[in-house]
């Protein structure tokens, strides 16, 4: 999953990119809210954690424009003002979820976990598409009782996959949602993915899970009769 980070704090910027990847998400970081809404133009992110006090442009002014392009990207902000006019003036320019400094960054993670859940609602710290189960608190995948390991990389493609179960994607969108622009490889990076993913998830097993769409792209679905 992609998540931009908009604060203006060096330090502390640097230190929550550094615990997000940590945690295996894909980071683009950056200083202002007009470069913030520049980064939110060229990309897909999954969640933007939003400071409100920045220059050039304060964040309550970046989630307003946001809002009103219609982007729907979760919003965490974070603030070091803790009043209830402050938390109501945030809620309802179109935040989704409040944090106040200095914050624990379990409570962080934990924040973003819930804002990341599937696009249906789902309140589980569980993703499952027939017998492969993704675990988003501990980041442990299993397929039946066995444990598959997946590197930082595969483990958020196969979670957007299993995110987007039954929705065909395709290479750029993939590309988009699970590498940031640090990024330098090749061209064909989803297709060599796709491969290290089918050999630790589908080999051997009876129902393949992971399907080419061809021309289009990959879906993740339990295999039709």
């Amino acid at each position: 999953m992609r998540i931009l980070v908009a604060e203006d704090e060096r330090d502390l910027n640097a230190l929550i990119k550094k615990r997000l990847k940590e945690a295996h998400y894909s980071v683009d970081a950056c200083y202002d809210g007009e470069e913030a809404l520049d980064y939110l133009r060229g990309a897909e992110y999954d969640a933007l954690v939003l400071d409100i006090m920045m220059p050039r442009r304060d964040g309550l002014s970046v989630l307003r424009t946001l809002r009103e392009q219609r982007n729907s990207v979760p919003v965490l902000l974070l603030t070091a003002r803790d009043g209830i006019e402050d938390r109501v003036n945030g809620l309802d320019a179109g935040a989704d979820d409040y944090l106040v400094k200095p914050f624990a960054f379990e409570e962080l993670l934990a924040r973003l976990r819930v804002l990341l859940r599937s696009p249906n609602g789902a309140k589980s710290n569980l993703l499952q598409v027939g017998d492969l189960t993704l675990h988003l608190d501990t980041h442990r995948v299993f397929r039946g009782q066995r444990e598959v390991a997946l590197s930082a990389k595969e483990y958020n493609l196969l979670r957007y996959l299993m995110q987007n179960a039954g929705i065909v994607l395709s290479r750029e969108k993939l590309e988009n949602h699970v590498w940031d622009y640090d990024y330098s490889g090749g061209s064909n990076v989803i297709d060599v993915y796709i491969r290290y993913l089918r050999k630790k998830i589908d080999e051997g097993q009876a129902h393949k899970l992971i399907h080419t769409v061809r021309g289009h792209g990959y879906v993740l679905r339990e295999e039709e009769s």
